[in-house]
């Protein structure tokens, strides 16, 4: 795995606050969006979040949170 450079950013998506407890019959984690920053650290700042709610294939929505974040110098 190659490490985030200083000023480096990140882009992040994952399940949402209100989104499925399960995936394909697996348990999933979901996050907010401070929740989701925080597994990042103090090393990086959230520049911007944003949630979405995706319709599935199956006529049922899903929820997810994306998280932009730059590394500190």
């Amino acid at each position: 795995m190659h490490a985030v450079k200083p000023e480096g950013h990140v882009i992040v998506a994952t399940f949402g606050p209100e989104g499925f407890s399960k995936c394909s019959g697996l348990d999933v984690v979901r996050y907010d969006a401070d929740g989701l920053h925080g597994e990042f650290g103090d090393a990086f700042r959230l520049v911007e979040s944003a949630t979405e709610v995706h319709e599935t294939p199956f006529g049922t929505s899903q929820q997810f949170i994306y998280c932009y974040c730059v590394k500190s110098s």
